[in-house]
């Protein structure tokens, strides 16, 4: 207190990693020796609290213009490894695909982040053109875009 009066404090700024407080879009990456990559990446708005996550989205899904594609993809790599993610930290994951046959096209990849303690509650969203197979993978979010 200063002079007999309380200074009120902010309110704590809302996440980022909440699906309504970040954007996502999907574009095609580096191909490696047998696999097709799209990079996803994750971009918090301003006025928004950093926050961390770890490992891969989880319940993943891929549709094009509102139809699944009926892909169900796997995880890879390492899951416990925290990542900051806010304004000024976009984040990262990749989605490897075998070059088999020619896929399924999709348009959309809804997810659930996830965190060290558990998963972020709500579904995000990311828009942008790959094509999906059987054997489809996701890796761990990662700092940078």
């Amino acid at each position: 207190m200063h002079g007999g009066l309380a200074q009120a404090s902010a309110p704590p700024a809302p996440s980022s990693c909440r699906p309504a407080n970040h954007i996502a879009h999907i574009a095609q990456d580096t191909s490696s020796s047998g696999h097709s990559h799209y990079r996803v990446t994750l971009t918090a708005a301003r006025g928004y609290a950093a926050c961390t996550l770890a490992g891969s989205p989880v319940d993943v899904r891929f549709s094009e213009h509102g139809v699944p594609s009926g892909v169900a993809p796997g995880q890879y790599g390492p899951q416990h490894t925290p990542v900051t993610f806010g304004t000024g930290h976009p984040v990262h994951f990749d989605i490897q695909v075998p070059d088999q046959h020619r896929g399924r096209a999709a348009d959309e990849a809804t997810f659930t982040l996830s965190a060290p303690g558990g998963v972020i509650p709500g579904e995000s969203s990311a828009s942008g053109h790959l094509r999906v197979v059987k054997g489809t993978v996701i890796g761990p979010v990662r700092a940078g875009a």
